[in-house]
């Protein structure tokens, strides 16, 4: 799944490279362990800290829709807001709510596959290749939101209901990434819907990975803490877009 990362005129989006799946899967598992460290490690609780975070979102967003050109460090501000501020309002859903887990993901399972099937009907196709239009932008990010709060159910619910731990859980979602991969180089499969696939897979992995760095060994996790893990992952999530954004600029071609 790998092409060239370049800030183009013609894509409004990070192009889907090696790197892109690397900085996604640190956005997401930093959405798991910020979003924990203010509801949990700071005790502001899912409803206030949902707040802070959603709003943080909506500013990002509202940044990235009236750029001309893509940003990278917007961009994954965008990315990394939508891991955040939707992994507390996941688990609002599911524990201050009382839904569960299990309840919880069918009903963002539901709404995916509701905003792209509009997407599809309203625009002709969910590409994610050229995005320059504000309706498919729009839906883009809608749909971006919506499976990473998917991803943080799914992923609670495989760590947390389904007996597996975190450890397995991560394992199993590894397999799935995988097998999603293994269609990309040797099936016919659409690679809009591998993408999507893909997309919604790295979301519980990360929240999974997120879990197991930050929950005590008593509880199945490494114990590294919310601070720790969050500030180890951003520095490690700036330097990646730091260094696609010079490859870019000397329009180095990343390996596929």
């Amino acid at each position: 799944m790998a092409t060239t990362e370049t800030m183009t005129e013609a894509n409004k989006v990070a192009t889907v490279t090696l790197a892109f799946w690397i900085m996604k899967i640190c956005a997401t598992t930093v959405g798991e362990t910020g979003g924990d460290l203010l509801s949990m490690t700071l005790k502001i609780g899912y409803a206030a800290s949902s707040v802070v975070l959603l709003t943080f979102f909506i500013a990002t967003l509202a940044l990235q829709l009236r750029a001309k050109r893509f940003h990278p460090f917007l961009y994954w501000a965008v990315i990394l807001a939508t891991s955040t501020a939707w992994t507390t309002i996941s688990d609002f859903m599911d524990r201050s709510l009382g839904l569960g887990y299990a309840t919880g993901a069918t009903i963002i399972a539901v709404t995916l596959a509701a905003v792209l099937s509009t997407w599809r009907l309203t625009m002709g196709s969910i590409a994610v290749d050229h995005i320059r239009d504000p309706k498919v932008e729009t839906f883009y990010w809608i749909a971006i939101l919506v499976s990473n709060t998917l991803g943080t159910a799914l992923g609670d619910f495989l760590a947390d209901s389904s007996g597996l731990g975190y450890g397995l859980s991560n394992l199993l979602i590894a397999a799935g990434i995988g097998l999603t991969i293994l269609a990309y180089f040797f099936t016919r499969v659409s690679r809009t819907v591998l993408f999507w696939i893909a997309f919604v897979l790295t979301r519980p992995f990360g929240a999974t990975m997120g879990d197991l760095l930050t929950k005590t060994p008593d509880k199945g996790g490494l114990g590294f803490g919310t601070i720790g893990s969050t500030a180890v992952l951003l520095a490690v999530l700036i330097a990646l877009i730091a260094y696609t954004r010079w490859r870019a600029g000397r329009g180095t071609t990343a390996p596929a």
